[in-house]
C-alpha cells in the first residue's frame, strides 16, 4: 500500500440514509470512500478500482453480503468488515467461515468502526502471508505451496483453488510444521482476532482445508487433531527457491 496515497474504502450498503453520513464521516478521517448501493454496484466499482478494505452490509435486495464477501476472500486478497444489524453468534460464526475479518452491528459508534478499520489493515499488513521469504516455495507430502502467486498444486502440478482463509490457515501450518497449534493462536494468525467465542470457525476453515489436501478428509492424515490441543501439521516441510521448484 501507498503510505503518502489514503486508504482505499468500499463501503457496500442498500440504505442510504446510513451509508451517505458514514460515507462522509470516513473522508473525513482520512480515508478515500468510494460507495455502493449493491453488490453489483460494489462488483462494478471493484473493475474498475480496488480497494483496502470492504464495508459490507449483509441483508441487501439481490446477491447479499454473504455471498460478495464469499466471492471477495476466493477471488480478490481485500480485508472485509461486515456492518450490519444481524448481530446474532451464528450471524457472526458464517461471516467468519466464509473469511471476513472483522463484524461490527448496527448501531455502533463510527469511531469505533475507524479503530476497527485500522486494526484489520494493520494486520493485513504484517501476516505472514503478506512477505513471503526470497520467494520462496513451500513443499509438502507432494504439494507446493506458492506464497507469491498464492497458487496450491497437487504432485500432478494441478492447481487446486483455495480461498484467502485456506491460504493463510496452511501458511500458519506450513510455517509451523509438526507444532499443535491451539484454536485461539490459528484464529489470531489467520483471522488476527483475540474472539475465543468463534473456536467453532477454525474448525470449519480446517474441515474445508482438509477437503482440499487429505486423500480421505474423513480420516485426515496431513492435519491431525490433537484432542484438547487443536491442530497440527503431521508432515516435513521443505523451503525452496522459486527457480528449483
Amino acid at each position: 500500500m501507498n503510505e503518502s496515497a489514503p486508504t482505499k474504502l468500499l463501503l457496500v450498503d442498500d440504505e442510504a440514509a446510513l451509508r451517505e453520513p458514514l460515507a462522509e464521516y470516513l473522508s473525513r478521517q482520512g480515508f478515500d470512500v468510494t460507495q455502493a448501493a449493491s453488490a453489483a454496484d460494489a462488483r462494478s466499482r471493484l473493475r474498475e478500482d480496488t480497494a483496502d478494505l470492504v464495508l459490507l452490509d449483509i441483508m441487501m435486495p439481490g446477491e447479499d453480503g454473504l455471498s460478495l464477501c464469499r466471492h471477495l476472500v476466493e477471488s480478490r486478497d481485500i480485508p472485509v468488515i461486515f456492518i450490519t444489524a444481524r448481530g446474532e453468534a451464528t450471524d457472526r460464526i458464517i461471516g467468519l467461515e466464509i473469511g471476513a475479518d472483522d463484524y461490527v452491528v448496527k448501531p455502533f459508534e463510527p469511531r469505533e468502526l475507524v479503530a476497527r478499520v485500522r486494526s484489520v489493515l494493520r494486520r493485513a499488513a504484517r501476516t505472514p502471508s503478506a512477505a513471503p521469504v526470497e520467494d520462496e516455495v513451500f513443499e509438502f507430502e507432494g504439494w507446493q505451496l506458492d506464497p507469491l502467486k498464492r497458487r496450491l498444486t497437487d504432485s500432478e502440478g494441478a492447481v487446486v483453488a483455495i480461498s484467502s482463509v485456506e491460504f493463510r490457515l496452511l501458511m500458519a501450518f506450513l510455517e509451523h510444521p509438526r507444532q499443535v497449534l491451539d484454536r485461539d493462536r490459528l484464529l489470531d494468525m489467520v483471522q488476527g482476532r483475540e474472539a475465543h467465542l468463534f473456536d467453532r470457525a477454525v474448525d470449519n476453515q480446517v474441515s474445508r482445508l482438509r477437503r482440499k489436501i487429505e486423500v480421505d478428509s474423513r480420516n485426515p492424515q496431513l492435519i491431525q487433531t490433537v484432542w484438547g490441543g487443536g491442530y497440527m501439521l503431521a508432515a516435513d516441510v521443505r523451503r525452496v527457491p522459486q527457480d528449483a521448484a
